[in-house]
């Protein structure tokens, strides 16, 4: 079915020698125990390095929820949105210090629990820093606005204050840069955590959780302004339903927001969605190869494409279509895959058998569909580890935008088309449920005005690939990607509530309108 290539691999290490390192690990952040797990809650750390079980942890159950919300309610309540926002920041200043210490711990983690390489796990702890920085700044920076008012002696205004509890739902591909969007900028603006991370990515959570405790207690912060529930989709549908938490903020796939909007949307709480993404770049024929070809092969083949702003789609002008999918191609035939934990690695592995099948079974149904596997779709390193499972990144040439196309499959597929107007790549581009991550590559920049004005999508990129992007800007996209909007620019309003306020400073009492009730 696919294409056999010769790309170079890096030697799998034994899973005793990966837990070792992951409890070495965890130890340096101050996760000093680990509850033992009992028959009835049971939760395996697992690693996609080898496919096995480091370690068996307790998992939460209804009353551990419930006990976890009203502990950061109560700190709400009786301390934390009272405190002055500048001293909240203070403490997230302090966990961006021991992010720092510990970025390499953290980044061991990532790679062992999320098969992430080593630069992309280090690259997402330094999110985590970066973020804390942004929202040490914002601190000092929650502005409301004061408007005209059609009353005299009147004053109009806006304020804003803290929510709640926020509770965070995260996916196991970033399994720690999403959680710090979200509590670094929701602490400074008041709000208490209650943190639901991925069944596959508990390790992280631990580990997180610690150095956070750790930094409200050298900053005499309430000590439950963040609980972290380890456990399984039934834990977050606990945390989703509870009325106490004023936002959910979940990250996963559509299947799982479509569950999770509705739910909060019942008892009338607030939803901050990020979902799936069925991410495009535009080649134009002007446009600079080199640039197309590099951005394309790591926003396609980064992260063993497990992104939700991976590349999926490559839409390419038909007079260079040949040349640049030929570039690509062989760039692929040099990506080497095996062990993240190796500084050679280029593509670690899929996180388990689920996301393998789903590879295999949309590379059968593209070429049903009349696509071409160019190269790669092959499985790699089962003699060494028979349980994991690492795959060559694919390429497959369609003629058409098929139904298979149109889904996002969470798994290294580039899928190849070609147009001939600009309007039809944009419509090609804009012809899936999707709306997160676009890019186009061009010289002209009427075509790139163009496209950053008809992209559907909630980040729109020129010259640079779909994914990769940068703190200091909203993160998050339309249509089924939900909608949410987390990290830099006015996010933080997503955690705060908005009050007008109209403050009479005259000695009458005129209505607005210019209404009379005498």
């Amino acid at each position: 079915m696919t294409t056999s290539v010769s790309s170079p691999t890096s030697a799998i290490p034994p899973t005793d020698e990966i837990g070792d390192r992951a409890e070495a690990a965890l130890a340096r952040c101050g996760v000093d125990h680990l509850a033992e797990a009992t028959a009835a809650g049971r939760l395996y750390a697992r690693t996609p390095i080898t496919g096995e079980t480091l370690l068996s942890l307790a998992q939460a159950t209804e009353r551990d929820v419930d006990h976890a919300v009203t502990a950061a309610h109560d700190s709400f309540r009786t301390a934390w949105r009272d405190t002055p926002a500048p001293e909240r920041g203070a403490l997230v200043r302090r966990l961006g210090e021991l992010l720092r210490e510990h970025k390499y711990d953290l980044a061991d983690l990532v790679s062992i629990e999320a098969g992430k390489i080593r630069s992309e796990a280090a690259g997402e702890v330094q999110e985590m820093i970066d973020v804390c920085d942004f929202a040490l700044g914002l601190s000092r920076q929650l502005y409301g606005r004061t408007m005209a008012s059609e009353r005299p002696g009147h004053r109009l205004m806006e304020t804003w204050h803290p929510l709640g509890v926020v509770g965070v739902i995260t996916a196991f591909n970033f399994p720690v840069a999403v959680w710090a969007w979200n509590t670094a900028v929701a602490l400074v603006c008041g709000d208490t955590v209650v943190w639901k991370p991925s069944e596959m990515t508990p390790l992280t959570a631990l580990a997180c959780d610690a150095l956070l405790s750790r930094a409200a207690a050298d900053t005499g912060a309430p000590t439950n302004v963040h609980q972290v529930l380890l456990g399984g989709p039934d834990v977050g549908e606990h945390l989703v339903d509870e009325p106490r938490v004023a936002l959910i903020s979940a990250t996963g796939s559509v299947r799982m927001g479509r569950t999770v909007g509705p739910r909060v949307a019942a008892r009338l709480g607030r939803c901050l969605l990020e979902l799936g993404g069925n991410n495009a770049a535009v080649v134009t024929p002007s446009a600079d190869p080199e640039l197309a070809v590099r951005g394309t092969v790591f926003a396609a083949a980064g992260t063993a494409g497990q992104r939700c702003t991976s590349l999926r789609r490559l839409i390419v002008h038909e007079d260079v279509a040949d040349a640049i999918t030929e570039r690509v191609v062989d760039a692929y035939t040099q990506l080497r895959v095996g062990d993240p934990l190796s500084d050679h690695t280029l593509v670690g592995p899929l996180i388990g058998q689920r996301a393998h099948t789903a590879m295999r079974e949309a590379l059968t149904q593209a070429t049903a569909d009349g696509g071409e596997v160019l190269v790669g779709g092959n499985r790699r390193l089962e003699d060494q580890a028979p349980d994991a499972y690492y795959v060559e990144p694919a390429v497959v040439r369609m003629p058409t935008q098929t139904a298979i196309v149109r889904q996002e499959t969470f798994a290294p597929i580039l899928y190849v088309m070609t147009y001939r107007s600009l309007d039809e790549a944009v419509e090609l581009h804009n012809g899936v449920s999707q709306g997160l991550s676009s890019a186009v590559f061009t010289q002209d920049q009427r075509e790139a005005e163009r496209f950053l004005a008809l992209s559907d999508c909630g980040i729109v990129n020129v010259n640079i690939g779909t994914s990769g992007a940068e703190i200091g800007g909203a993160f998050g996209g339309e249509k089924d990607t939900g909608g949410g909007r987390e990290s830099g620019s006015d996010a933080w309003k997503s955690y705060m509530r908005r009050a007008t306020n109209t403050v009479n400073y005259s000695e009458e009492l005129p209505l607005a309108q210019g209404v009379r009730f005498v």
